[in-house]
């Protein structure tokens, strides 16, 4: 097939409509697509019910170190649960944050925060020029809106077997300061789902 920049005015016209055809074929099976990714399943959501049922009236909510947990917490997590996740993730408690379950609510604060305060003390980047982020594709577009909210330039970085490529990754950050981040895949992660979900909808689209 041609590219659409060698092609006549009349190939043009032509593949339009070929495209427009496909486009009202795929609009008539009524499809119902959810392309989110790493929704869990009702049998997988049924493993945490028995949790449900830990919690009752009489039970002892106060921390280890006198947090009552019926209250508010505290900034950056009850100590048990960051003894848990460090272990998880290899890290010691002290250097793990505990959240609310919107990861995305987090991400979109700590961008905004180094956009008109600064970090430790820098200048804010909103004041720095055009920032620049680096985008690990086949990526999450959520994560990718965050930036494109505040103008921020992303650069794309290609995903080999074993994640982004890292070769890369360090040019870019040492020929430019004003490379101030990365989106990073969680550690704990299935990308070949991802991959996988990419292919059936790149399918769909031929």
């Amino acid at each position: 097939m041609k590219a659409y920049k060698d092609m006549t005015r009349e190939e043009l016209f032509a593949e339009k409509e070929k495209l427009e055809a496909m486009y009202q074929d795929y609009k008539g099976q009524n499809l119902a697509l959810n392309m989110s990714r790493g929704k869990p399943s009702a049998s997988q959501l049924d493993l945490s019910k028995g949790m449900m049922d830990v919690l009752r009236s009489d039970s002892n909510l106060t921390c280890e170190d006198g947090t009552d947990c019926r209250n508010y917490g505290v900034l950056d997590g009850i100590p048990e649960a960051k003894r848990l996740l460090g272990g998880m993730i290899g890290a010691k408690p002290e250097q793990v944050i505990v959240y609310g379950n919107s990861s995305l609510n987090v991400m979109y604060d700590s961008v905004a925060r180094c956009m008109y305060e600064g970090v430790l003390g820098g200048k804010p980047w909103a004041l720095q020029g055009k920032v620049k982020f680096l985008c690990p594709v086949p990526g999450y577009d959520r994560h990718f809106g965050i930036t494109e909210h505040f103008g921020v330039e992303m650069i794309n970085v290609p995903m080999t077997q074993d994640g982004p490529d890292m070769d890369m990754v360090e040019k870019l950050v040492s020929e430019d300061p004003l490379v101030k981040g990365i989106w990073c895949v969680p550690k704990y992660t299935n990308p070949q789902a991802m991959y996988t979900q990419m292919r059936q909808y790149a399918a769909l689209q031929t």
